[in-house]
């Protein structure tokens, strides 16, 4: 393999050398003389320089230096006067130059990949005058390629997707090598592909590397491919080197299979007191296909025993559900027969069918959990009713017991329900993380037939974060700004929290609503640190003219979707002194800044007004009292007493209340008045044992007649008018009317 690889190699050299031998360069220089020169001789001398084609094959192991070519002048008589001296790149270290001869060598092995050309230049000196006899020329010396580098696939790892059924010829991917060597050389760059696993299902174009079907391809049989594919040089000649790559292809699914029963029947049993909508039992069909291809309804025929029982369709599992439509009877029949059809939710046509056979029995054996105990996430934003996780119990006997779920409902399993058929643990409320992150509850599984038999298991339900707390700011003392502050100095620094995880809601955003960030007294900015600054607007402000100003601070979170809340800080203006600090301002307390805006003012001339309200109401109140004083006319009223409950009536007393007036006036008792025996009192009215109605009637007439002859005691309907609180009293009149005026007559007092 060697030989033949070194054989190829010094073919293509040798190739390569037949082709650019005719190409032999002959440059002609001008050779601009010395001063010496035209003094010698006036005539221009046209010079040349002559080289062979120069070359050096990559990769060759240098001993002893090797010949490369020659150059020379045809101003060299080969009398040793002429020196030839080298210049430019590997000058001395690479190449080596005959001074004599010209002759050019290489000292070291050369890598075309790291270098392909390198550039010099020669110059012949005369040895004696050491004057050049020609113009300093340059010349290339070029890196022959060999196929020393194998090619190198790009964009590794190749994974591609292909759907199943597709046709031959469908375009899977496309691979694509490089190869470092010299394109331009030979065929040490040109590559071709193969496939070396994975036909006859694909095939690779020789050139393109594009992978292709080659034959039909189905997930069911086979979902993944690996392809390996191998890339050559040199077209694939003997000598060429390789590299290989590895295409992962996977089958895309396509609905093409229906739902297939694992069981042609199935043996079920349930026991005879389970009540209308309880389990059954489950069926499941498989569909080889993956995905929303592998969804299926569930249905049962209409023959046998179907209106005995439902079924419906698990969207989790994929399983019928076969639930109790109707009571049965142990006694009266203990097995029933129903055919089940599972056909293709999105295809009605791929369908299966089987039939269920159900037995009515009593076993008693407590349920055991498939597992020890259960652990269960839900997202704090689940709607009531959401899905939040399954327990599982079965009978240890292995028959097919109804087996029912609950939990102990205590204080922190409130929030959730489990199916008592199924065991699907559920919400019945909205959950929130900030309240209760876990949630601990004891799920009961209890046979049908016998509620003595019962286990438990404990259930673990982790409430997951969203972003549902907007931020608030957080410790916000009194924020004050001193009168002669200037635009643009610091006043306060807010902070926000927010309940919710760190990672959901930081950092936070602060901002001014539009409206007021363009003619605001002051600006929000933000430290991206979850910290926003105040700082002054305006050069100055006044407490006298606004003692008080608020700024709208809105705080935004990085939630998806991001939250706000909207706050409105009050920003107190102080006087804060020659140095202009603010931690004196809050020891003043609001009362000091209150004042100071002129309210001192405003309460002096509200109390002198109530003072001198009160004075005038002093006055009018004293010249009331004296000409009550004054006024000799008795005010008199009657106190009527009814004291006849124990039977009889009794004569009514007149009390005199002359008593109550400051001067007393002694008023001439009137001579009793004859009293009727035949008049009750209210009270025996009221029982049914008063007079007659002639006789009550006679009575108020009589009544009425001597209150209307007598001049002394005041109309009914006259407004009283108490001015006095009595003899005695130090208050005085309390009343803001008053009788006793000069220009009242006694007529006006009784009418």
């Amino acid at each position: 393999m060697y030989n033949m690889r070194n054989i190829s190699t010094w073919l293509s050299i040798s190739l390569e050398l037949s082709m650019l031998w005719p190409c032999v360069i002959s440059m002609n220089f001008v050779n601009i003389p010395t001063q010496e020169m035209k003094l010698a001789n006036h005539v221009r001398v046209k010079r040349g320089w002559s080289w062979e084609p120069l070359y050096v094959i990559e990769e060759q192991e240098v001993k002893n230096p090797i010949y490369v070519g020659q150059l020379k002048t045809d101003s060299d008589g080969h009398d040793g006067s002429i020196k030839y001296v080298l210049f430019g790149e590997g000058a001395g270290t690479i190449f080596v130059m005959n001074e004599n001869t010209g002759r050019i060598s290489v000292l070291q092995k050369l890598d075309r990949e790291e270098k392909p050309f390198y550039t010099l230049r020669a110059q012949a000196i005369n040895r004696v005058t050491n004057v050049p006899v020609e113009a300093e020329s340059e010349f290339v010396i070029k890196v022959l390629d060999v196929n020393d580098n194998e090619p190198k696939f790009n964009n590794e790892p190749y994974i591609a997707e292909v759907s199943e059924m597709s046709p031959k010829g469908t375009r899977v991917t496309q691979v694509i090598a490089t190869d470092k060597d010299d394109p331009t050389h030979g065929n040490n760059a040109r590559l071709v592909y193969s496939i070396l696993q994975g036909q006859p299902q694909f095939s690779i174009e020789i050139k393109s590397g594009i992978i292709r079907v080659a034959s039909q391809i189905d997930r069911e049989t086979k979902d993944q491919y690996q392809v390996i594919v191998q890339v050559k040089d040199m077209i694939g000649d003997a000598g060429a080197l390789s590299s290989t790559t590895t295409v992962k292809i996977n089958v895309l699914d396509v609905n093409d299979n229906a739902p297939k029963f694992s069981l042609n029947t199935y043996e079920m049993t349930i026991i005879e007191s389970s009540t209308v909508g309880e389990f059954v039992g489950a069926v499941l069909a498989d569909d080889i296909d993956i995905g929303h291809n592998a969804e299926m309804i569930y249905s049962i025929d209409e023959r046998g025993d179907y209106s005995m029982f439902n079924i419906t369709t698990d969207a989790l599992t994929q399983e019928g559900i076969i639930t109790l439509n109707k009571l049965v009877d142990f006694e009266s029949r203990r097995r029933y027969n129903i055919r089940v059809r599972a056909e293709n939710k999105y295809n009605t046509a791929l369908f299966d069918t089987a039939t269920v056979r159900i037995s009515v029995s009593n076993v008693d054996e407590p349920p055991v959990f498939l597992e020890k105990e259960y652990f269960m996430e839900i997202p704090e934003s689940a709607t009531v009713g959401s899905y939040v996780g399954s327990v599982t119990a079965k009978d240890p006997d292995g028959t097919d017991i109804m087996i029912r779920y609950g939990i102990l409902h205590k204080k922190y399993s409130r929030p959730f329900e489990i199916h008592p058929n199924n065991g699907s643990i559920f919400t019945i409320k909205s959950l929130d993380r900030e309240a209760d992150i876990w949630h601990n509850i004891t799920v009961s599984a209890t046979e049908a037939k016998t509620a003595a038999y019962v286990s438990y298991v404990h259930v673990y339900i982790r409430v997951m974060d969203v972003n549902d707390n907007s931020p608030q700011l957080q410790n916000l003392p009194d924020i004050y700004v001193c009168e002669k502050s200037r635009i643009g100095q610091h006043v306060h620094t807010i902070t926000a929290k927010d309940k919710d995880e760190p990672k959901l809601s930081h950092p936070f955003s602060f901002s001014q609503p539009p409206e007021e960030s363009t003619s605001a007294n002051f600006t929000i900015t933000d430290n991206e640190d979850n910290t926003a600054t105040i700082l002054t607007a305006q050069d100055g402000y006044s407490s006298e003219d606004n003692p008080l100003f608020y700024l709208t601070v809105i705080i935004n979170d990085n939630g998806t979707p991001s939250l706000s809340s909207t706050s409105t800080l009050t920003i107190k203006v102080c006087d804060c002194g020659i140095d202009n600090n603010t931690e004196s301002c809050g020891k003043r307390g609001f009362l000091f800044y209150f004042l100071n805006s002129g309210a001192v003012i405003a309460i002096s001339v509200f109390i002198l007004l109530i003072l001198v309200l009160a004075l005038l109401v002093h006055i009018r109140c004293r010249k009331n009292q004296n000409s009550l004083n004054e006024k000799g006319e008795d005010l008199k009223e009657n106190i009527v007493k009814y004291d006849d409950e124990g039977g009889g009536e009794e004569d009514t007393e007149a009390f005199d209340i002359t008593g109550l007036r400051h001067h007393t006036v002694m008023r001439e008792r009137k001579p009793k008045r004859p009293l009727r025996t035949d008049i009750q009192s209210m009270y025996r009215l009221s029982l049914g044992l008063g007079p007659d109605v002639a006789i009550f009637k006679e009575f108020l007439s009589e009544k009425l007649e001597e209150a209307n002859a007598d001049t002394n005691v005041l109309p009914l309907d006259y407004l009283h008018c108490y001015a006095l609180e009595g003899t005695g009293s130090p208050t005085g009149s309390l009343s803001s009317l008053s009788l006793t005026e000069t220009n009242v007559s006694e007529a006006d007092l009784y009418y």
